[in-house]
């Protein structure tokens, strides 16, 4: 299986998802800095949890509207509506026109937008593709994120100074034409059933089915505990780093020396983790093509934990380092095969309120890896690593039981009914 051999949905959702992701990191974190110059940090940090929450309501409203009106036109209204909000984002801080006001309306229309038509863009992926070359889906997607992510830090912080009018005009030409491509190329790939119902009624409904789903719950709840360990590296982990690392010769070349502190060796971390991602992750498939599924799945976790684990205790450079290389390499074998897994086990009426009630994990693993920084302060290092190894144990436990509810519904597709 190649890219080429792939559902033209799918090549085109990357493609277009690529965009979407760069434009999200390069600019979501230049308007909060934004908003903090205009109001100053506090108040900077009220208006954005105000955007967040909209966003994760946006979100589940995304799903609901999806499995009622189709995956396309929710796809093409979330990007019309990121269209739109980003050229007046551009024209409220030109130098025709400067409103602080309007800036925070705009961000929180934005993040409302894009995130109405994410449950969608997820579900399509899975309506499209199979479970034979799902993992190879997820990995060139995984593989996108990780290069938007790259390339999106690089040019915001490079350009936000003096040029934010250039960017955000940018991202308005950017999302026109990406809204022009899924409104051309991308087809509907809702399946054919009974119709969804309609109403907030009938959205209440629908997603307390997904909250009684227990097999579902378990995906979250593993999904959540990885995502927990994963957000340590922008918390506890940076806070320790930043107080306890001594500053320390990292290379040294004769006179030229490489010497850093807490800070600095985050960004390495951070860098070296991105930049082996993007350059692994598409060969990874061909290397890994003979582990089993279950290996990878339950050696990338392991060795993803144990990466982390070291991350929390040691304050040597290179050994950090090592750990870097160690947690990408679990990453990338695991990724695919949670995600697959996913794919696998949910309801495919009800696809896209799955999807949305999903991303819930990433905002879990937000907050308690906000707690952990509180919890950092009163408890040792060793104890911090300790407990990224317990949440580890217990999503492999997790995904054990979900690899066996997986293999049961499969053998019962397969049993012919005795007469």
């Amino acid at each position: 299986m190649t890219l080429g051999s792939l559902h033209p949905n799918i090549r085109l959702r990357i493609a277009v998802g690529f965009v979407q992701r760069l434009l999200s990191v390069m600019l979501m974190p230049l308007l909060v800095i934004h908003l903090a110059h205009l109001y100053g940090p506090a108040v900077a940090g009220v208006l954005t949890v105000c955007v967040a929450a909209a966003g994760i309501a946006s979100n589940f409203l995304g799903g609901h509207f999806a499995d009622v009106y189709g995956r396309r036109p929710v796809m093409v209204a979330g990007e019309l509506g990121a269209t739109l909000t980003f050229g007046l984002l551009a024209l409220a801080n030109s130098p025709w026109w400067t409103s602080g006001a309007a800036t925070f309306v705009l961000f929180l229309l934005n993040t409302c937008c894009s995130q109405l038509a994410t449950p969608a863009a997820d579900a399509m992926m899975v309506d499209v593709s199979t479970p034979e070359n799902r993992p190879l889906v997820y990995t060139i997607n995984y593989w996108s994120i990780n290069l938007a992510f790259t390339a999106g830090a690089l040019i915001g912080g490079f350009l936000y100074d003096g040029h934010f009018l250039l960017l955000l005009t940018g991202a308005a030409a950017l999302c026109l034409l990406t809204t022009a491509v899924m409104w051309r190329w991308i087809s509907e790939t809702a399946p054919n059933g009974r119709p969804a119902a309609t109403g907030p009624a009938a959205m209440l409904r629908g997603y307390l089915a997904v909250a009684r789903d227990r097999v579902f719950l378990r995906q979250l709840v593993a999904a959540a505990l990885i995502a927990a360990v994963e957000m340590q590296i922008g918390y506890y982990i940076a806070v320790r780093l930043a107080r306890e690392f001594p500053e320390q010769t990292l290379l040294a070349v004769g006179d030229w020396t490489v010497d850093v502190d807490g800070v600095a060796i985050l960004g390495v971390l951070r860098a070296v983790n991105a930049a082996l991602v993007v350059a692994l992750i598409l060969v990874a498939k061909t290397l890994l093509a003979r582990v089993s599924e279950r290996t990878r799945l339950f050696g990338g976790i392991t060795v993803f934990t144990l990466g982390y684990m070291v991350w929390a205790v040691s304050d040597v450079g290179w050994i950090l380092i090592a750990a870097a290389v160690l947690l990408t390499f679990g990453e990338i074998a695991s990724v695919p095969v949670r995600q697959a897994l996913l794919a696998d086990l949910i309801d495919a009426e009800a696809r896209t309120k799955y999807m949305a009630a999903y991303a819930l994990n990433a905002r879990i693993g937000l907050l308690v890896a906000a707690l952990c920084v509180t919890l950092g302060a009163f408890v040792p290092s060793l104890a911090m690593g300790l407990l990224y190894g317990t949440a580890g144990l217990a999503a492999i436990l997790l995904y054990r039981s979900l690899l066996g509810e997986r293999a049961d519904r499969e053998a019962e597709k397969v049993t012919v009914p005795v007469a």
